[in-house]
């Protein structure tokens, strides 16, 4: 484990501001609001407020107030930020995010997580940097799927001294805890999915929320899965694009954060920057959006078609009402057989952990009461 801090120069900073500035618009669309996508009123005024009022420094100060590190795994260089709890029973948890997402979304509930009200409820947690994003180093083969991300997740708990863990994630991260739930059942006290990736069961037995379930996601498909197809199959074409354009990066990024929200506002604008310019200046657009090419298929599959496996550790399961999909317990339960928690909060969605903390902690809370 070798101690990181944030450092960049301020050279990049500048660039990027100038970048900005320099952006040629391409005018409005014909149609309003974001029928074909980010309103360019809605970007320029974000995209302005990027360039002269945002501050990364104060972002950077916050990241370097965490425990991170580095390490290599299976020829890897990791990122990581590991925040022990003083409490002498809390449970480490490895807390993974997904695209287009990073550890920024964790920092804000760590402190929640680490010194609760009530010592039974501590955890230690470990926020590493998928591979490809962040300050995690960028495969240079190919091989680096959900499952692999998952061996190398066991090695970084087994690395940090903890013999017995639970798991977290979202997005993707529900894909690596699910592989992790498979493979490293020895360690694992169990695994909390937001949302777990199952497939749905078409009888003639469908309750209403099943039917609006796969009505969303059927409507998503139709109208939001352009940016998946084309991660899918050709990463590094869009890459080219959003390495280069910090607008173009802002647009492709921010249009998931609002079209996966509930209440987009409640994101706080300059959580939604802080994810962005770490993208930008990490370099990582291309990288991170190979992951896809990698494992969306599979993924996919085990959400749409079929679920040839199950996981044998205990599971809990969150459902925020916005997010996608949103397999109801009976379908959960075929993958996830020893489900130990089912949660659906009232409100949040996809970046529930920004949108909605005190509800996303209570969560995790929920999740690990009964595995310690």
């Amino acid at each position: 484990m070798t101690p990181f801090q944030c450092a960049v120069p301020d050279e990049a900073l500048a660039d990027l501001r100038r970048r900005i500035r320099a952006t040629r618009w391409p005018g409005p669309a014909p149609v309003p609001g974001w029928a074909q996508g980010v309103p360019e009123g809605y970007l320029r005024d974000l995209c302005a407020y990027w360039a002269d009022g945002y501050d990364w420094r104060r972002f950077e100060a916050r990241l370097n107030g965490f425990a991170q590190f580095r390490t290599s795994i299976d020829g890897l260089g990791v990122h990581l930020v590991h925040a022990p709890s003083p409490h002498p029973r809390a449970l480490p948890i490895v807390v993974t995010h997904g695209w287009p997402g990073s550890i920024v979304e964790f920092l804000g509930v760590v402190a929640a997580l680490t010194h609760p009200d009530d010592p039974d409820d501590a955890f230690h947690v470990v926020l590493p940097s998928l591979p490809g994003y962040g300050f995690s180093d960028a495969p240079a083969e190919p091989g680096w799927d959900v499952e692999r991300i998952a061996r190398a997740w066991a090695e970084l708990m087994d690395r940090l001294g903890y013999a017995r863990y639970g798991a977290m994630g979202s997005d993707w991260g529900t894909s690596v805890t699910t592989a992790m739930g498979l493979h490293d059942t020895g360690h694992l006290a169990g695994i909390h999915v937001c949302p777990p990736i199952a497939a749905p069961v078409l009888d003639d037995d469908l309750t209403a929320p099943e039917r609006a379930a796969l009505a969303d996601l059927e409507a998503a498909q139709r109208d939001g899965d352009g940016y998946s197809l084309v991660q899918s199959t050709r990463p590094q074409t869009i890459g080219y694009a959003l390495n280069d354009s910090p607008v173009g990066l802002c647009a492709w990024i921010a249009e998931k954060f609002v079209a996966w929200s509930e209440d987009p506002a409640r994101i706080d604008r300059d959580a939604l920057l802080d994810n962005v310019t770490l993208y930008w200046l990490t370099g990582t657009a291309t990288s991170s959006a190979r992951l896809y090419w990698e494992s969306f298929r599979q993924v996919q599959a085990w959400f749409t078609t079929s679920t040839a496996d199950t996981v044998p550790v205990p599971t809990a399961c969150t459902v925020f009402p916005r997010d996608l999909p949103r397999p109801s317990q009976r379908w959960a339960r075929r993958r996830y057989p020893r489900i130990v928690h089912w949660g659906e909060p009232a409100h949040g969605g996809h970046f529930a952990a920004l949108e909605r903390p005190e509800l996303w902690v209570a969560e995790v809370r929920a999740a690990f009461r009964t595995l310690r």
